[in-house]
């Protein structure tokens, strides 16, 4: 069974409570003794999931076993549709390479994850400060370049650039805050990180008002979504300046 008092303690609604129980449930039966934990990470770990954030999980395995894997194809899909469950297969052995490959993903992981199976692979998780600096600069550079093709495609329609604008806050807050970190000042949550950034790089407090208002509600006032997908772009670069002066 799924750690009933692990995901009854998470800051979510009961819906997404009762759709991770059945999800883990489901890989336990699906996976076996191949599955040695399952790890939520990101904004609901948090407890700070909105109607724009993916359910981020990730499930440890001993081994991929197709036939296993088969059993869980149904209970992926519903959870895929009924909160945007998004879950990572990652090998026990693979651990210490994906922390390196994707060393900013993991930094986020370290700092915010719940454990709702097993017991948790990433207690001594260390990245080194080289590659994560590396990795910031590689995802921030990026996301520069999709906000500004994004802004070309999608600003003449509102919705579209709302969303895009809510897609884009958490990457650029994980950035913000793992390069806080490495300069020796982390912040208590990516969100708080990416204000501290902005207001000492003088955005707008507004610009920051309008992401959170398109994350949770996907609705902002006529033109209030292209303007602000402008200034994302604007600030995103800047912070990549921030993360290239080391």
């Amino acid at each position: 069974m799924a750690s009933a008092t692990a995901i009854a303690s998470l800051a979510v609604p009961p819906q997404v409570q009762k759709i991770l129980a059945d999800f883990v449930e489901a890989a336990q039966k699906a996976f076996g003794a191949n599955l040695r934990s399952v790890v939520l990470y990101g904004s609901a770990a948090e407890g700070r999931l909105r109607a724009t954030s993916d359910v981020n999980l990730i499930l440890v395995l001993r081994a991929f076993d197709a036939a296993q894997a088969d059993a869980l194809r149904e209970p992926l899909r519903l959870g895929q549709a009924a909160i945007a469950l998004r879950p990572m297969f990652l090998l026990e052995s693979e651990i210490a390479g994906a922390a390196e490959a994707f060393a900013q993903k993991f930094d986020d992981i370290a700092h915010r994850r719940k454990v709702l199976h097993g017991d948790d692979p990433f207690a001594t998780l260390a990245i080194s400060p080289d590659v994560l600096r590396r990795r910031v600069r590689q995802i921030l550079l990026n996301l520069s370049l999709r906000l500004r093709a994004g802004y070309v495609a999608r600003s003449l329609r509102q919705e579209q650039a709302a969303l895009l604008v809510a897609e884009a806050a958490g990457p650029l807050r994980s950035a913000a805050a793992s390069l806080l970190e490495l300069q020796g000042r982390p912040a208590a949550s990516p969100k708080a990180a990416l204000e501290t950034l902005a207001r000492e790089l003088g955005e707008p407090p507004e610009t920051l008002a309008h992401i959170s208002q398109f994350r949770e509600t996907r609705a902002a006032a006529p033109g209030a979504a292209p303007a602000t997908l402008l200034r994302l772009v604007e600030l995103s670069r800047r912070i990549q300046d921030l993360a290239e002066q080391g």
